[in-house]
């Protein structure tokens, strides 16, 4: 991501990464780790807080949907924030917890619900370099393409690859065609052909090359979405805690704003973080009536997330 995701109506995402040093850490398991241990004590703390809430709460062995789902309640009244992967210099991982957009909200909700079903719960008394590196490497594996970061095009800037790219990894099931989607014929160019909203495409002949190969390849495969007309009558088989992906009418431009769905009183609803609001909430309306009435979302994708195992 670090894709211009409207996250609540506007263009307003874009992303690079950081000086820090390159060198792999090494996670609890033995598997390589991420290319940096990024993130600020603070940001760690709160971490370390949803998780050591999740053991508390003896939710560990839930289905990861209901796990998203509760975790993700308690980020509500967190701050919204732009640009939140968007720092100076080389591309690394960023670990930020005390604001989130639309697309970190969901991927840190995903990746803690990851380390909850895997990492032992005594790991958290172990010092703050063994738990650390296994948290950032689960999500350097959501972010990345095939799961490694190797330069700012290696990010998953389209969440429409995002969902593709972490189905392949065995993380969720894209379940669009199953609730009725239809082919999206249009086209993927927005980060070609708007070069001047992003440092790195500024700055690097090759990292546009790098991307527009990137948006060919994309170009080439059907990608399927629920109409936002038809989204009522899928959304009985839609679950707490599956992904949602609003599509973007904007030209070039995949999907719009994401979050993670959620039952109250007999209605889906989302849980997310919109610039609109400005922080995490839950939406007053009804999922397919807030689609409906925002005009640049046209459609849903819907992911369902895997067990970890």
């Amino acid at each position: 991501m670090g894709i211009m995701l409207a996250c609540g109506g506007n263009t307003d995402r874009f992303a690079d990464g950081s000086d820090s040093p390159r060198g792999k850490a090494v996670t609890a398991d033995g598997s390589p780790g991420p290319t940096t241990l990024p993130g600020t004590d603070d940001d760690w703390e709160i971490m370390r807080e949803k998780v050591q809430w999740a053991y508390d709460q003896g939710i560990a062995e839930l289905p990861i949907g209901e796990l998203v789902t509760r975790i993700g309640k308690t980020f509500i009244g967190t701050p919204y924030a732009p640009h939140t992967l968007e720092v100076a210099g080389d591309e690394r991982l960023v670990v930020k917890l005390q604001e989130l957009d639309c697309v970190t909200f969901v991927e840190n909700v995903l990746a803690l619900a990851r380390f909850v079903q895997t990492a032992p719960n005594f790991m958290l008394d172990d010092p703050a370099e063994r738990y650390r590196p296994f948290y950032s490497a689960i999500l350097e594996r959501i972010r990345y393409r095939e799961g490694t970061l190797d330069g700012y095009p290696s990010r998953l800037h389209y969440f429409s690859e995002w969902i593709t790219d972490n189905s392949n990894k065995g993380i969720l099931r894209d379940i669009s065609v199953e609730l009725g989607g239809v082919v999206d014929t249009e086209s993927i160019d927005f980060m070609s052909t708007h070069p001047d909203a992003y440092r790195q495409l500024r700055e690097d002949p090759g990292v546009l090359s790098a991307l527009q190969a990137v948006e060919s390849r994309l170009n080439e495969s059907a990608r399927f979405y629920i109409p936002a007309e038809r989204l009522a009558e899928a959304t009985d088989r839609i679950r707490d805690g599956d992904l949602i992906a609003a599509t973007s009418t904007l030209e070039g431009l995949d999907i719009a704003h994401t979050g993670i769905a959620l039952w109250r009183d007999g209605r889906l609803h989302l849980l997310h973080a919109p610039l609109a609001g400005g922080v995490v909430q839950i939406s007053e309306a009804s999922l397919a009536e807030r689609v409906l009435r925002i005009g640049n979302q046209d459609g849903v994708m819907v992911a369902r997330p895997l067990d970890a195992g």
